[in-house]
């Protein structure tokens, strides 16, 4: 093949991939209701979109209630239409005037004033023969505007009216001809242009005009997804995603995260309002991914709708339909009944007890299939109220919740669904909005997903992730949370279906990969859960310097990591801020004395009205073993080159005698305490000689000698006085004068701090109700299993919080926007 004949295969195989859209977007009336909206939406397709996209829209606000009331008015007979119509027009040129220049504003005025006047010959003539007609005059406005809008202010872009190529087999069914659908469309569409199709509107066979049905743009969408091969589709609406009940009726509603396919399509099936019942069938086969998102807060991650693993598949959903009919025949017993249960797309059926649960239009279509039947029929107004989830059917369990949550109610019969996925409740009376929360409230208790991130697994991050499995099996508060992620300085294990807690190591050593910042804030930033939880159990600066972004994120932390708890008092109290504003929890009860309720104290005697005047103690578990066992009967050399090797010492033992970790600990609690301090404010006695302060670890290790005669001097005095050395930390509150210092001190041999199991921490706590007595905690203050039991201890703690959260969902109105 010739250079010339390569380069024309190439460009044919380009121009064919251009016609395959990589995403789909969908944009609801109440995204499109206003001129603030559309610029909302122009924003949204700026940031979101390329060329070759695909856009599908809805009529714009209630443009489409307007012309189903023209078209009721016109079937009346005599009603004056001229008002309501010239009403309309003058609301779609209020739009039009405002978003576009003067040129393009009075073509589409033109067209405008000429659909009016089609609008009101046909609804004077014959309007039952043009419903659908009329209907299809939202949509077509509503993309010959965003259209036009988008090639003056985004990129080129074109409208297309869906009529011209996107076919149905009837009005009824819905079902899409492929074929001649896809190559109609292939025949109208562009390249390198952004499209707006009309959603909802289609022919059938025939050639005639009809609509797809309630929320019919989405299943628009995902038809555009299929014919393109788009990799994903995004329906952008007025709420930020699917819930477990409607939020409009139930306030306690909680956002579905991720929802498995085949429990979508129960929901749309069953009437979920924001998802059409056919919305996944384009793309059932497919691996294009399904997002439900809100166009008045694009930042929020919505629901994406696709194959997931087990955490997804623990979501539970209530959900209900009024005005239904039931209908009883013996033509609805066994095979027959099955039949009928398929034929109609029965919302419930009981094929033992000879019964289906249809919409209201159905009832005439139910009627004559039963006369070829030659049976009689009794149709009785109904409701049906459904817990929906993964193979609900087969989980006893959900069975018996759900019975109970309508034990007071008179129910008809609880029936399966074919599918396997919701437990259906047929009601004789309407679904309250009363007994849809109580039903909500029984079966979704509880049920907020925490994810969490353990970041270090060091000595102490080990014995976390093995305290873990127990913990969780055995704290109620802890059901719903997962371990999703594993951090090292290096690599990471995230997985958004969970990381089995029992081989948590195992499988980060096996699957754990590379990451920097930038990779983890955008797994962070879409994560899949109700809350998210890090755990960080590193010593590092550089990783507490991520608190911040976290915060941001409305991401919570639980520290052992000392860094942030005492950085600068400007950065520090722009963390709590941060922290505040974005209603994240930051808990660091481990940061200092290990697993000991310390903070827990602290905290408590602020919160119940006290005054901290004063605290002191001993705070490092290696300075408590280091002078507690130090008798002067071998150099203090020998004594720390010992704690070295049992492991009580850092690596480096000028890191503890330095009193750096003791002065920040002692600013953490100053600071749980209520007072703004730094770490320049707590005077500090370094331990180490001036000339062993700048070598390396290596040649003070060989000179730690030099310390015996200094250590050697101060035991003699204090035991002079019958007293001990001992390094202490102290912070003291008289009005406004605060001092604060970590120093080595005699102390008496009768003092509280003199008699200390070695290692042990103790915290001495005075204020207004413990001033003669003062609060003493005492215990362990250092240790892989006391610091991870802290740690479990902030979780257990941080959970607490959270389940009794609830997120209001705010929907924005036409009136809003």
């Amino acid at each position: 093949m010739n250079q010339a004949n390569v380069v024309e295969q190439l460009t044919a195989e380009q121009n064919q991939l251009a016609k395959h859209a990589t995403n789909v977007h969908k944009f609801g009336g109440s995204s499109l209701a206003s001129v603030k909206c559309i610029e909302r939406v122009v924003d949204i397709i700026r940031q979101h979109c390329q060329l070759n996209d695909v856009i599908v829209v809805s009529a714009n606000g209630n443009t489409t209630d307007e012309l189903f009331r023209i078209y009721h008015l016109a079937i009346e007979k005599g009603a004056d239409l001229s008002e309501v119509i010239l009403a309309l027009q003058h609301q779609q040129a209020a739009l039009i005037n405002s978003l576009l220049n003067a040129a393009s504003a009075a073509r589409l005025n033109t067209l405008l004033a000429s659909d009016i006047q089609q609008i009101s010959e046909w609804m004077l003539a014959a309007p039952e023969q043009y419903e659908a007609e009329l209907l299809a005059f939202g949509e077509i406005w509503s993309a010959r505007l965003l259209s036009s809008v988008l090639s003056e202010t985004v990129c080129p872009s074109y409208a297309l009216d869906s009529r011209d190529f996107l076919v149905v087999n009837n009005a009824i069914d819905c079902f899409v001809e492929r074929e001649i659908s896809l190559r109609q469309y292939r025949e109208c569409s562009r390249t390198n242009q952004l499209l707006v199709v009309t959603g909802y509107i289609c022919k059938d066979t025939k050639g005639k005009s009809c609509t797809l049905g309630r929320n019919g743009s989405d299943y628009s969408a995902t038809i555009m997804a299929s014919l393109t091969h788009a990799n994903n589709v995004t329906l952008w609406t007025d709420v930020d995603g699917i819930y477990s009940a409607d939020p409009r009726v139930v306030p306690q509603a909680r956002k579905l995260h991720r929802l498995p396919n085949a429990v979508a399509r129960e929901l749309g099936r069953l009437g979920n309002p924001v998802l059409h019942a056919k919305t996944l069938q384009p793309i059932t086969a497919t691996n294009t991914h399904l997002h439900v998102a809100s166009s008045f807060d694009p930042a929020v991650p919505g629901t994406e709708i696709g194959k997931f693993g087990q955490i997804a598949k623990q979501e539970l959903s209530v959900t209900y339909t009024n005005d239904l009919i039931l209908a009883q025949s013996e033509s609805f017993i066994g095979d027959s009944g099955k039949q009928a249960e398929s034929v109609f797309n029965a919302l419930g059926a009981d094929t033992n007890a000879g019964f289906i649960v249809i919409r209201q239009e159905q009832q005439k279509a139910v009627s004559q299939w039963l006369a070829a039947h030659d049976t009689e029929v009794s149709f009785t107004p109904c409701s049906i109220l459904a817990v929906v989830g993964h193979n609900v059917v087969s989980q006893g369990q959900v069975k018996a919740r759900f019975k109970r949550a309508l034990k007071h109610q008179s129910c008809f019969s609880i029936v399966n669904s074919p599918s396997g996925h919701s437990l259906i409740a047929v009601l004789i009376n309407p679904c309250t909005t009363e007994l849809l929360n109580n039903v909500h409230r029984h079966m979704t208790k509880d049920a907020r997903h925490i994810g969490v991130v353990v970041a270090g697994l060091g000595n102490i991050g080990q014995r976390f992730l093995e305290m873990l499995p127990n913990q969780l099996a055995s704290v109620a508060v802890l059901e719903n949370v997962h371990l999703v992620g594993l951090i090292s300085s290096r690599k990471a294990l995230i997985n958004t279906d969970g990381i089995e807690v029992n081989q948590a190591l195992s499988l980060f050593a096996e699957q754990a990969k590379n990451y920097d910042n930038d990779l983890l804030f955008s797994w962070l930033s879409n994560h899949p859960y109700d809350e998210l939880v890090v755990v960080d159990i590193t010593p590092s600066e550089s990783f507490s310097e991520l608190y911040l972004p976290f915060f941001q994120r409305g991401i919570h932390v639980i520290g052992a990591n000392k860094w942030a708890a005492s950085s600068s008092t400007e950065h520090y109290q722009a963390l709590k801020n941060a922290a505040q504003t974005h209603k994240s929890i930051w808990l660091g009860n481990t940061t200092v004395g290990a697993g000991l309720p310390v903070h827990y104290s602290i905290e408590d005697l602020k919160r119940s009205g006290d005054q901290i005047i004063d605290i002191s103690g001993i705070f490092s578990g290696t300075l408590s073993w280091l002078f507690q066992t130090y008798d002067g009967s071998v150099p203090f050399s020998v004594l720390m080159l010992d704690a070295l090797a049992q492991g009580i010492t850092e690596p480096d033992p000028r890191e503890d005698l330095s009193g750096r970790d003791v002065q920040r600990k002692l600013l953490i609690l100053a600071r749980a305490a209520g007072f703004t301090l730094s770490l320049d404010d707590i005077e500090r006695q370094d331990l180490v000689p001036e000339p062993l302060q700048s070598l390396t670890t290596e040649a003070f290790l060989d000179s730690a000698q030099a310390l015996d005669s200094y250590f050697a001097d101060a035991l003699s005095h204090a035991k002079s006085q019958q007293a001990c050395i001992r390094y202490i930390a102290s912070f003291s509150a008289n009005g406004d004068a605060v001092k604060a210092s970590v120093r080595l001190a005699v102390l008496p041999d009768s003092h509280a701090f003199a008699s200390l199991t070695p290692c042990d921490n103790i915290f001495q706590i005075k204020s207004q109700w413990y001033q003669d007595n003062p609060l003493i905690i005492r215990g362990p203050g250092a240790g892989r299993d006391v610091t991870a039991g802290g740690l479990h201890s902030d979780l257990v703690a941080l959970c607490q919080q959270l389940v009794n959260r609830t997120s209001v969902v705010k929907l924005k109105s036409i009136e809003e926007n």
